[in-house]
């Protein structure tokens, strides 16, 4: 009866907001360090609103996008970047030190699954303004292009915005599942911010170029593309069934591979008193 309780979702529920009740503590300890990383995430929200106003002054569309549906797009990356630095980045940079010291076994021992506490175990709070910025910059988009609420459109944005957001934890939990044979992932985590970096663009723009076949690759093989171009564009253009479906599937073979591979990585891993 106790293993059923310790396993049940409301049990990683109630975990979850204890882990967001200590991060909140821990944060507001050191209050100026806090205040300035949230402004430095807005100073950084400015100054691509910035680059992307200067972009339209001079050209009506980027690629087969308006400004509106840009800046939805920009809103859709910012809020998935900040959703992801929120709950699960500190957690995976912060495994190879755990790998590295031993400290691993202590979360090892604990009656909980082990995937969800290295990955949620802190909540960053100074980046959940990039949540409400992100969101705040998709409401405002869709009021400029005049958006009339459709709750088929808006169910499966949240969907496939869901989905990019699985897909996102799984790649950087296969980045983190490294760290066991590697002990440091500094290298690892600067080709997780190379690839991140193609998120911030729609995909049409790199058709037609010497780029195309590395923006396929990007797509179908590792597909970082569809991340958020895949909503976004469903959103306020057209959803493509054939990459909805491609969305899905990658979504639950990633999930289950990341998955796979972190498990494989634990049987690996070295006790510290072994």
């Amino acid at each position: 009866m106790e293993a059923k309780r310790v396993n049940g979702p409301l049990r990683y529920a109630r975990l979850l907001l204890a882990f967001a009740r200590v991060g909140m503590i821990r944060e507001m300890t050191f209050r100026g360090n806090f205040l300035i990383k949230v402004l430095v995430e807005a100073l950084w929200l400015c100054f691509l609103l910035v680059f992307y106003r200067t972009v339209f002054a001079n050209t009506s569309r980027v690629a087969d996008w308006t400004e509106p549906e840009y800046l939805f797009f920009l809103g859709c990356y910012f809020t998935l970047e900040g959703l992801m630095e929120t709950l699960f980045l500190t957690n995976c940079n912060e495994f190879a030190e755990l790998v590295r010291t031993g400290d691993l076994d202590f979360y090892l021992l604990r009656p909980i699954d082990e995937q969800f506490l290295i990955t949620c175990r802190y909540i960053e709070w100074s980046t959940v303004p990039n949540l409400a910025m992100g969101v705040g910059l998709m409401a405002f988009a869709l009021i400029r292009m005049g958006w009339v609420f459709d709750p088929l459109q808006g169910s499966l944005f949240v969907l496939l915005f869901g989905c990019g957001v699985a897909i996102t934890y799984s790649f950087l939990v296969f980045l983190t599942s490294l760290s066991v044979w590697m002990m440091r992932n500094q290298s690892l985590y600067e080709l997780w911010w190379l690839f991140t970096s193609l998120m911030r663009y729609p995909k049409e723009i790199f058709a037609g170029t010497w780029f195309a076949p590395v923006s396929w690759f990007f797509t179908f093989i590792i597909p970082i593309l569809i991340i958020v171009n895949v909503p976004a564009r469903g959103m306020v253009k057209v959803f493509e069934p054939g990459l909805v479906v491609f969305t899905f599937a990658a979504t639950i073979i990633l999930l289950w591979g990341s998955r796979a591979f972190f498990r494989y990585a634990l049987q690996k891993y070295r006790s510290a008193s072994s």
